[in-house]
């Protein structure tokens, strides 16, 4: 496993014991720091470079010396390399100390709380604020499903990384926007969550490969299975093949009978993603 060191923004491996680490989620933008490029000046010239500093600056703030990046720590010119960071990422997750999901998309909170009279003033500032945490990317976009739900602490920042909020104490909002059970949100394995119900949490997410719209969710499902791009719309049928190995939950059938009576038949009749 790799780790970016906080203090020397290098990516360090690891091969045994790994240490403590913090965790980054994010939706990609343009120019990305990628691993190569972190051996390399390069690194600093990219537009994404801010993004990756603040995550190590918060990190060390919190004690941390490495952070994992999902952009700079895996190798993705090497096609297995990729197809194993896929398959164990739910568990890099879940495993990480705490998770900061980074809002690129959310102002600046400090704007929202100079208030300028009374309390409506104030609770007006602040459904500002929550209306434009409720639309951002992050909350539309596929992996970040599994890394809202995996990691044990998640902390919500906003583009300047003041922080907005945890995942607790934004816990009703954060399930009127996802649909996702408090339970879930309080901690509790996805498991105690019926097949069809932990899809609906993925049905307004979107995925830029088709393929993804399943790869992104065998974590959800406790699930593995090898990577396999250009196969299309074909991942969420071996997704399905592989939940119902391992489940004897069959919600999963109902509900695509269910969408066929509904909207007629369909190829693949349950396509939970916009991709």
């Amino acid at each position: 496993m790799r780790l970016l060191n906080t203090n020397t923004l290098k990516v360090e491996e690891f091969f045994s014991k790994v240490p403590s680490y913090a965790i980054l989620s994010h939706t990609w933008g343009k120019e990305e720091v990628t691993l190569q490029d972190t051996h390399t000046d390069q690194a600093k010239q990219k537009a994404a470079y801010p993004k990756l500093r603040g995550c190590c600056i918060r990190a060390a703030q919190d004690g941390y010396d490495y952070v994992w990046i999902d952009t700079c720590c895996i190798d993705k010119t090497s096609s297995a390399e990729l197809s194993e960071a896929i398959n164990s990422m739910y568990k890099w997750y879940q495993q990480a100390d705490i998770c900061y999901a980074y809002l690129a998309d959310v102002s600046t909170v400090t704007e929202y709380t100079i208030y300028y009279g009374n309390w409506h003033n104030k609770n007006q500032e602040k459904r500002e604020l929550r209306g434009t945490f409720r639309n951002s990317k992050w909350f539309t976009r596929g992996w970040t499903l599994q890394e809202l739900i995996a990691p044990r602490i998640v902390e919500f920042y906003a583009a300047d990384w003041t922080e907005i909020g945890t995942r607790v104490s934004l816990q009703d909002e954060i399930s009127i926007i996802t649909g996702i059970d408090n339970r879930i949100l309080d901690g509790e394995s996805p498991d105690v969550c019926n097949v069809a119900e932990r899809f609906s949490w993925a049905a307004s997410r979107e995925t830029s490969r088709v393929e993804d719209a399943a790869y992104c969710l065998l974590g959800i499902f406790q699930v593995h299975m090898p990577l396999l791009y250009g196969e299309g719309e074909n991942a969420l049928l071996r997704l399905q093949e592989q939940i119902l190995k391992t489940t004897e939950d069959y919600t999963l059938l109902a509900r695509g009978r269910r969408r066929n009576h509904v909207e007629g038949q369909r190829r693949n009749p349950v396509k939970v993603f916009r991709t």
